[in-house]
């Protein structure tokens, strides 16, 4: 049974947060918003004030004399105000008040002759802060006629309550606004990320818990986006992967059988090797002949007996570094080449001067022998050894003049079993090779491969002295 990942609580899974998020930067919007149209609304009235005053003051004197008493205290109070001045275009000034109740003094003059953006703002919010009415001598041109200068005291309680109305219905639109649109983000969320991850998370789960299981592997998608290159990219590893593990249990099986018959494969192989010693004096010229064939053919299946004993018994590569001279080592590694075909191979060491490093000196040394016998036994007649620093790297390069080596090779080169270049190779020297060097935090590489021959490359971190 798939076992399903654990789930986030809700508060704390990717769609909440998200939805925390939208729901702030939309208010954080509103807000921006809300500053400048508080300051204009505040403006607005203030404009529609002195436009009201301009017509209280015309109306009165077009009313009859005994009525213009009465109309004046009705228009005041129409208008919001204590006194109304006006100042025509051709210099004349009227005046309304009434005259039973003077206007109080004024505790902030506003003037509405160029309203500028940034203090329209700072006197909205500050008529919001208090809470005491003020008396307001407000002056503008008047809306109606703009060569008309119009003056007037008010108080701002009215606008007051007016601007925390406005206040009220957009914070309500603002909060309104924000949920639709989190709403929305987050159910889109929902359908294009959250449920296709969940699947993937569901899916690596599944795999995690039982790799070989071919039924557990992602479905194809069609997404073009980067959720679905996520899903080809775990398809495609999941495929990688399992391949790996079949191969790995392959190996596995191969190891334990190998080791369980061992003993009795090289103890049958020690005995062929005797006989075949014996062939040698045989009197027969036509034994004689075939003989070394043989011998060298039961040789390489005692070290492909050995080398895959040891592949397969071997846990991680232990390293005991030492420092040595590496030169020195190059030699002792072309002292145990074997001989080529139709001639002794030639090593070259190039190394000219002693180049001390710290490594462990048995596997690096393991490591030139192997590079060495596989270019012997594809048909090289010689190697060349050379080495180089540059910064902290010591670079060794390995090359030979054999035939190169085979696309089928270099495609699988440094797999078990699967990177030999000659028929009946194990491909187990180069593995070997490259897990040394990867142990002392190193690699190799195929330089180059032709048909005049093969550079491998080996690099090297140095360091200093073991403590």
């Amino acid at each position: 049974m798939t076992r399903k990942p654990p789930r986030p609580p809700l508060f704390r899974s990717l769609s909440a947060r998200l939805l925390v998020l939208t729901v702030f930067f939309v208010m954080v919007t509103e807000l921006a918003v809300f500053a400048p149209s508080i300051g204009r609304y505040r403006l607005t009235y203030l404009q529609e004030r002195l436009a009201a005053g301009h017509l209280a003051i015309l109306a009165v004197q077009m009313a009859p004399p005994p009525e213009q008493a009465e109309m004046t205290r009705e228009l005041l109070h129409f208008a919001g105000a204590y006194a109304i001045g006006l100042r025509r275009p051709d210099g004349v000034k009227l005046m309304l008040e009434d005259p039973a109740a003077p206007p109080p003094p004024a505790d902030l003059e506003v003037s509405l002759h160029d309203p500028q953006f940034f203090p329209a703002i700072a006197a909205a919010f500050d008529t919001l802060a208090h809470a005491r009415k003020r008396v307001l001598h407000i002056y503008g041109p008047s809306p109606k006629h703009p060569q008309a200068i119009v003056n007037m005291i008010i108080d701002d309680g009215e606008l007051r309550e007016y601007m925390i109305a406005y206040s009220y219905r957009i914070l309500g639109l603002s909060i309104l606004i924000s949920v639709v649109t989190a709403t929305l983000v987050y159910l889109s969320l929902q359908w294009l990320m959250v449920r296709p991850l969940r699947r993937i998370s569901e899916g690596v789960t599944a795999f995690r818990d039982s790799p070989e299981d071919a039924s557990r592997t992602l479905p194809p998608t069609a997404r073009s986006d980067e959720i679905g290159m996520v899903q080809r990219a775990l398809i495609e590893m999941q495929h990688g992967l399992r391949a790996a593990l079949q191969q790995k249990t392959r190996l596995a099986a191969l190891g334990i059988a190998v080791t369980k018959i061992s003993h009795d494969l090289r103890s049958i192989l020690a005995t062929v090797r005797l006989l075949s010693d014996r062939l040698v004096d045989s009197d027969d010229p036509e034994v004689r002949r075939i003989t070394p064939k043989l011998l060298t053919a039961v040789d390489r299946a005692v070290d492909l007996t050995t080398n895959t004993l040891r592949f397969t018994t071997e846990g991680p590569i232990d390293l005991h570094p030492t420092v040595f001279d590496l030169r020195e080592l190059a030699e002792e590694a072309g002292a145990v080449m074997p001989p080529a075909v139709d001639q002794k191979a030639v090593w070259n060491n190039l190394i000219a001067e002693p180049l001390r490093i710290c490594a462990d000196r048995d596997q690096l040394f393991r490591v030139l022998v192997n590079l060495g016998q596989n270019a012997v036994q594809a048909g090289a007649t010689r190697i060349d050894v050379s080495a180089s620093r540059a910064g902290g790297l010591l670079t060794i390069r390995v090359g030979d003049n054999g035939p190169g080596l085979p696309p089928r090779a270099r495609e699988n080169l440094f797999q078990p079993f699967a990177g030999s270049a000659r028929p009946g190779g194990s491909g187990l020297g180069l593995a070997i090779s490259r897990e040394v060097m990867r142990a002392h935090g190193g690699d190799i590489v195929l330089e180059s491969s032709t048909g005049e021959g093969t550079v491998f490359r080996l690099h090297l971190p140095l360091r200093g002295e073991p403590s």
